[in-house]
């Protein structure tokens, strides 16, 4: 199966020949040309990896790859590309979220090389269940440990739990949940309330300590569980 990548280069020229060497190579790739198309794919499709420029008009790559760790949930690796190779800017590529750094110009066969790593080991990490303080996730089986017993969720509930372990202890807002959920339109009832409700009733009920914590006015968080 041919590793998808999501290319997000303003440069056409750069990201035609970019695509072609990856194309020839063996990847499957799918462009973005800014932070926000990169954003909006994102919502519809799953990739391998992504690699993306760090300056980009409307929205550049260090809010892109911050918005969809913080606000998607998203951990697919990212690769960065730039000019700027200062440690300073290498710093904050990431703490944005980015998982490497490659310094323009590069030569392709080191490209290629950084994302089969990337990708390697984001395959290893997926079979390994995650562990979050007192929970056990399982995320190829979508299945969820408290304190070693099984926690049986709907498919629904499993995502909202993802989203609120992926940014924790952030807040995640219901505006950023119900996209997440209901990127077509949300239903004409209030689903997440009763989403929120179940997951709650099989998560915290049982136990001595409610890991979901609700923000008065803004949404939700995940307490970390020690």
């Amino acid at each position: 199966m041919e590793t998808q990548v999501l290319l997000v280069e303003d440069n056409a020229d750069l990201a035609g020949s970019l695509a072609d060497y990856l194309s020839e190579v063996g990847f499957a790739v799918d462009f973005a040309f800014n932070g926000q198309s990169c954003l909006e794919l994102l919502k519809q499709n799953q990739y391998d990896v992504i690699i993306m420029d760090v300056m980009m008009p409307i929205l550049d790559g260090l809010s892109t790859c911050a918005a969809l760790r913080n606000d998607l949930g998203i951990n697919t690796p990212v690769l960065f590309l730039t000019a700027r190779d200062s440690l300073d800017d290498k710093v904050e590529g990431f703490k944005s979220g980015g998982d490497d750094y490659l310094v323009k110009p590069f030569a392709s066969e080191e490209l290629v090389c950084r994302l089969n790593a990337l990708v390697k080991r984001r395959n290893a990490e997926s079979i390994e269940p995650q562990q979050f303080g007192e929970l056990t996730i399982d995320q190829q089986l979508q299945q969820v440990y408290r304190q070693g017993q099984l926690i049986n969720l709907h498919e629904i509930q499993f995502k909202i739990l993802m989203s609120l372990i992926n940014a924790a202890p952030m807040i995640v807002t219901r505006i950023e949940l119900e996209d997440q959920l209901w990127p077509e339109g949300l239903p004409e009832s209030d689903p997440l309330r009763s989403h929120i409700y179940r997951l709650r009733q099989q998560l915290d009920k049982p136990f001595t300590v409610p890991l979901i914590k609700t923000v008065h006015r803004k949404g939700y968080r995940l307490a970390i569980p020690y």
